[in-house]
């Protein structure tokens, strides 16, 4: 249902209004009933259900002996700071209105279309432990039916970020130091006695990095590897093994750490695989570049509205971002920079195969839908649990569809072989939508115009920028039963 309400942003042609036909979808300027009768400024209700009526269909797997139930719980905040924008840095990179629908944003607070590995670490964050991962999500909004400018003040106003994009291109266009993650190298089983060391020679890591990284902006290219990449080098490996050193003090067997010592330099305009992502793969094709062209001249206006997305923005009254463990085994820490997707924005063009259920009520998390949304009971709140995949390949932080290096765990909770266990977050958002709005059909998730706002295409994205350190506190919580918050 496109939540449109003035008639001068109508942009729907008849070959579109008739593909949402077709689809199923509703229009809030036409819409057809079943016995094709217009409707004028409706909502579909078809596409919503009351949760009472709907059978428990959530299955857990089995815990099997040696499963880890420990937590770890950011708190972020709420996006009280209002940084919406319409990009996905992971999707569509540089793409401004990539997305074409409007994200909320906790964490890092830089996050736009051309958000890199160096943007996001030099950010600051919303995350009251320092956490610089950027957490998104398309936002859900109250078709209030009213015209007009009154409508329009009823809307949060649109954070001026373009110094942060301008800062973001430079930063993408200059030469940065990447060096090999160290906390996805570490061993299951920490022994309790070593974590206090080795947690100070993470920090350690992330200093010497994060000097190197400024000092590189005032090296001449010649100079680079005598004055940057050799000495943080050294510098890396003496950390490195005094950490090694610590394993075996313990009488445990020292991982090898020492490929994480040598870092590289990324020369000026040259893109790393994961800030590329996946410009010309056919799933990236499909989230919206067919529209490319025609993106950066359709940004939001100034209350946040898109075409085919408007209405009233809800903030969720709960943001829960909780990493969670295994049911088989122990986990191990996701590399830094990791990029991870959950659901499918074009489910309603691509499929259902991946589209997750995301739907339900609080007190009916038993209950789950996946192409409607839910009418609570009277007492109860609409709620969105966003599970990610947690089966990371051991090797790469993006792939070319953004999913081949990090999957979900079997039915039985296992990864497939060649594939590690990784903390799976859950993001968990709790609405305070009054129940007949509910009724009525009047909420809905942003989506891609052609996708009429269907249920169907919730989805989420995260990019983990935790310290080295953040990352074995978050795994040592869950490997040792912890219900850890930060």
């Amino acid at each position: 249902m496109a939540f449109h309400r003035r008639k001068s942003t109508i942009w729907l042609t008849a070959a579109a209004a008739a593909m949402a036909v077709v689809a199923g979808g509703a229009t809030v300027v036409a819409i057809s009933s079943s016995d094709g009768a217009a409707l004028a400024d409706g909502a579909d209700k078809s596409q919503f259900v009351d949760i009472t009526k709907v059978k428990p269909n959530v299955k857990k797997p089995k815990e099997q002996q040696g499963a880890t139930k420990g937590t770890f719980t950011v708190d972020c905040g709420r996006n009280e700071n209002q940084h919406f924008n319409p990009d996905n840095f992971i999707a569509q990179p540089g793409v401004r209105n990539g997305a074409q629908h409007l994200h909320d944003y906790v964490g890092n607070l830089s996050t736009n279309a051309d958000s890199n590995n160096k943007s996001l670490q030099k950010a600051g964050t919303t995350c009251k432990n320092g956490d610089k991962s950027a957490y998104f999500w398309p936002v859900v909004r109250i078709n209030d039916g009213e015209e007009g400018e009154e409508a329009e003040q009823q809307q949060p106003p649109k954070k001026d970020d373009k110094a942060q994009q301008d800062k973001d291109k430079a930063d993408k266009a200059a030469a940065r130091l990447e060096c090999p993650d160290v906390a996805s190298l570490l061993p299951e089983d920490v022994p309790n006695a070593a974590q206090a060391e080795i947690d100070k020679e993470l920090a350690n890591i992330e200093k010497v990095t994060d000097e190197a990284e400024k000092r590189l902006e005032q090296v001449k290219a010649q100079d680079v590897n005598n004055i940057i990449v050799g000495p943080t080098r050294e510098k890396r490996a003496a950390i490195l093994n005094r950490m090694m050193l610590a394993f075996s003090r313990q009488g445990k067997q020292a991982p090898d750490l020492n490929p994480a010592a040598a870092c590289t330099v990324k020369e000026a305009g040259q893109a790393s695989k994961a800030d590329n992502g996946a410009e010309n793969n056919d799933e990236a094709q499909a989230e919206g570049t067919e529209n490319k062209k025609n993106q950066n001249n359709k940004e939001e206006n100034a209350n946040n509205e898109l075409e085919g997305n408007e209405g009233e923005i809800q903030r969720p009254e709960v943001v829960d971002l909780t990493f969670r463990g295994s049911p088989v085994g122990k986990v191990v820490a996701m590399p830094k920079f990791l990029r991870v997707l959950y659901g499918d924005a074009k489910a309603g063009q691509n499929g259902p195969k991946n589209a997750r259920d995301s739907w339900t009520c609080t007190g009916f998390e038993d209950k789950v839908l996946l192409n409607k949304y839910p009418i609570c009971p009277q007492g109860s709140k609409v709620k969105r649990i966003h599970d990610f995949p947690s089966c990371w390949d051991g090797k790469n932080i993006d792939s070319a569809n953004h999913r081949d290096h990090i999957v979900f765990p079997d039915q039985n909770g296992k990864c497939k072989n060649g594939f590690k266990a990784v903390p799976q977050l859950r993001i968990s958002l709790t609405y305070n939508i009054p129940r007949e709005i509910q009724q009525q059909g009047r909420y809905a998730v942003d989506s891609f115009p052609e996708e009429e706002h269907n249920p169907l295409t919730d989805h989420d994205d995260f990019a983990n920028v935790m310290s080295q350190q953040i990352m074995n506190r978050l795994v040592n919580c869950v490997n040792t039963g912890k219900k850890c918050k930060e």
